[in-house]
């Protein structure tokens, strides 16, 4: 019922906080349609995700989502050696956190990307363009790869950076 672009829609929201927003702006700063926005602020009010009385996230439940679903719901799709843009462990707020060897980094692909890495599925094919104009929202979906992908020390952080951003809601 539940789909990668709701979270989408949904970690925006988190990131706008208690700032005002219509369904077009949303669109806009997502890259998405305004039906997107509709259908998927429909499905996550379906699965309690979403207040609409309070215009509202359920920070509480897309916690516990993500924290114990991502791995299966959100899957990431590896691929082979590309540029793009950096993410999970790679990006902030882990970069300075966690060190590794010399395995090459997680990216989103893009033509236009800083980092030579190992493909990393977003988890919606415009992820990459909304988090490029919004350091928070890179941030929550940088959160969000590592429990789709992280190993244990790599998931604890996240969903500790996960708990944090949403708190402060």
């Amino acid at each position: 019922m539940l789909a990668n672009i709701d979270i989408l829609v949904l970690l925006k929201l988190c990131v706008k906080k208690s700032q005002p927003w219509g369904q077009s702006q949303l669109a806009a700063e997502l890259h998405i349609s305004q039906s997107s926005v509709n259908t998927s602020l429909k499905h996550a009010e379906l699965v309690k995700l979403y207040i609409p009385t309070k215009r509202a996230v359920n920070t509480v439940a897309l916690e516990e989502a993500l924290v114990h679903g991502a791995k299966y719901f959100l899957a990431p799709i590896r691929g082979g050696i590309t540029r793009g843009f950096p993410t999970a462990w790679a990006a902030a707020p882990f970069s300075d956190q966690i060190s590794t060897s010399d395995e090459l980094p997680p990216v989103w692909p893009d033509a236009n990307g800083t980092v030579r890495g190992v493909a990393f599925e977003p988890i919606y094919k415009s992820a990459p363009h909304a988090a490029m104009d919004d350091p928070a929202l890179y941030e929550l979906l940088a959160i969000v790869d590592v429990l789709r992908d992280g190993r244990a020390r790599e998931s604890t952080l996240a969903i500790k950076e996960l708990q944090k951003r949403l708190k402060g809601l």
